[in-house]
């Protein structure tokens, strides 16, 4: 995953610095929980952009400005949080996890509906081809 790399790469980067001053706790600190659902829906946007970024250009869809919109954000209230929360790389890893947690149930879910429709499309093609068989015998 393209995103796991960046991850890595932050989180190595991060490590290698000296003397890093931590950032001060912002004033409008997103919450955990809410920051950990931001994410997941940021990983998500990213995956979507890998997929038809042209499209979503094309539409003039702002992604981000909806995520901003939906959980009451702006860019740098995430950015302030994200860089707080970052700044403490075993959190942030715990938080990563996390939400890396979510998605997989996510992806679960999404193959357990997708096996449910092929087993309703087979099972309808089935009555399809002996309705059919009785009507040609007929």
């Amino acid at each position: 995953m393209k995103q796991s790399l960046i991850l890595i790469f932050f989180v190595l980067s991060a490590l290698g610095c000296q003397d890093v001053n931590m950032p001060e706790k912002p004033e409008n600190l997103i919450a955990k929980d809410k920051m950990i659902e931001i994410l997941k829906e940021t990983y998500l946007i990213n995956a979507a952009r890998s997929v038809n970024n042209k499209a979503i250009i094309s539409k003039g869809i702002k992604i981000d400005s909806m995520i901003y919109a939906k959980y009451q954000i702006d860019s740098l209230q995430f950015a302030k949080s994200n860089a707080y929360y970052a700044s403490d790389v075993n959190s942030y890893m715990v938080m990563i996890q996390k939400v890396e947690s979510e998605l997989l149930s996510m992806r679960e879910e999404m193959d357990s509906i997708i096996k449910l429709d092929r087993a309703r499309r087979d099972s309808i093609s089935e009555r399809l081809n002996s309705a059919n068989k009785v009507d040609s015998l007929n």
